[in-house]
């Protein structure tokens, strides 16, 4: 026994000198400690539940889509349809008209939504405006049909806004993220050329697959569609852009009664930031920042902003009205222009060089 033990000895003191931890194991087991004991938590703060209140409401408008692609099977000799991308979108009445992006749905040859509830419908395509990055599809629900969003405005939004961005990021289904809204009148390249102008900037995580969802505010007003993010890595980076709810009320329902949107074209650049900037100085309207050649707002020859010696802002022609509506803002000047018949003549009244002046102008036809 004294040689075992002996030897016992010798092997764990040898193993401690070569930094080996020898264990011991002993025949009576270790009994398993009691659970600890849990911390109540208390009431959520106020702005928890108010966001888990919004979500909650809002998620019940929100559906996943998977888009589709029809390919020919050379063996079998026959098309099939396979998934092609993923997207969100949001139920905006009761007829089952749901909106999202442009660039979700185009190339793609149909689309299925999942509803909150877990049914999955097939849809059909009702419209879509790639200038704005906007589609509206239509899904038929029967009678137990989602409840739309609430509609807000985006004419009043401030920097600094708390927003709640609600989507389907890598396909993770009704992903809710936080922010505020960043900067406002931001522009973006659109997909084909040309440019969507107007967005909202916000820094609420967005992520391939929110495109088409929307963004709220804290009321759990829709205030913006969710359209594109700026990464270099293809993740959300922070900065985030949404189509405002102005552009959108006044797009959507065109899409819907003509499954296009063709207002009469101008032919200004315009800027929501230079409008408060002219506002601030006691000038309302709606100052012009370029003129494209050969348009209606180059035959009259209006004359855009510039520069002087100094490298300051010089506004020239600032847009008051435009057929008998008085303008002040972007959406505003747009939705007169939405309200205005191709190749007649309105009146576009500007203010010139301390007056106001009454134009003549034929507004062109956007699809001759």
């Amino acid at each position: 026994m004294r040689r075992i033990l002996g030897k016992l000895t010798a092997f764990i003191v040898g193993a401690a000198a070569a930094g080996i931890v020898a264990w011991l194991v002993l025949d009576t087991p270790t009994p398993i400690p009691d659970p600890r004991e849990v911390t109540p938590r208390g009431a959520l703060a106020p702005q928890e539940e108010t966001i888990i209140a919004l979500f909650e409401r809002a998620q019940e408008s929100v559906v996943s889509i998977t888009t589709e692609e029809r390919v020919v099977d050379p063996w079998a000799r026959r098309a099939i349809d396979v998934p092609r991308g993923t997207g969100s979108g949001f139920v905006w009445d009761e007829a089952g008209h749901v909106v999202t992006n442009h660039h979700v749905i185009t190339g793609a040859s149909g689309a299925r939504l999942r509803l909150a509830d877990g049914r999955v419908l097939q849809a059909t395509l009702v419209g879509s405006a790639p200038e704005h990055d906007l589609a509206v599809l239509r899904i038929e629900t029967g009678r137990d049909r989602p409840t739309p969003l609430p509609i807000g405005e985006s004419g009043t939004l401030q920097v600094g806004q708390s927003v709640l961005a609600i989507g389907n990021p890598f396909g993770l289904d009704w992903t809710l993220t936080t922010g505020i809204v960043s900067a406002l009148d931001r522009e973006i390249p659109a997909r084909g050329g040309g440019l969507v102008e107007g967005l909202i900037q916000t820094d609420a995580a967005i992520n391939p697959g929110n495109s088409g969802g929307p963004l709220i505010d804290s009321a759990g007003r829709l205030i913006g569609v969710n359209t594109a993010i700026f990464s270099p890595s293809g993740a959300s980076a922070g900065i985030g852009f949404a189509v405002p709810v102005d552009t959108v009320s006044r797009v959507v329902p065109r899409l819907i009664q003509a499954g296009r949107y063709s207002p009469p074209y101008l032919g200004v650049r315009h800027s929501d930031r230079i409008s408060a900037l002219a506002s601030a100085r006691g000038l309302k309207g709606v100052p012009v920042l370029g003129v494209e050649p050969g348009s209606p707002a180059a035959a009259v020859d209006l004359r855009p902003a510039g520069e002087d010696a100094a490298g300051q802002l010089v506004l020239r022609d600032i847009i008051v009205a435009l057929g008998g509506q008085s303008v002040s803002s972007r959406a505003e000047l747009e939705a007169a222009l939405a309200a205005q018949t191709p190749n007649e003549p309105v009146t576009l009244r500007i203010w010139r060089e301390g007056e106001t002046i009454d134009l003549s102008v034929v507004l062109a036809d956007p699809d001759p």
